[in-house]
């Protein structure tokens, strides 16, 4: 015997939400870029050295294997 399943009038919206949305918008993809941009200008410095930090180690491990 097969349910049949009512749906609920409160999920209804949130269903229909979900399944309109099209993907992000411009303004979203814009803000999210500026986001991004101010934090590597803030931690600028600290991305340089951990960055350097970890080709040293490459470099150096590079004659162990």
């Amino acid at each position: 015997m097969t349910e049949v399943r009512k749906e609920r009038p409160e999920l209804k919206g949130v269903r229909q939400f979900l399944v309109e949305e099209e993907g992000m918008g411009t303004v979203e993809v814009i803000l999210i870029i500026v986001v991004l941009v101010g934090l590597v200008v803030i931690f600028k410095d600290q991305i340089t050295k951990i960055v350097n930090n970890l080709f040293d180690r490459i470099t150096s491990q590079t004659g162990k294997i």
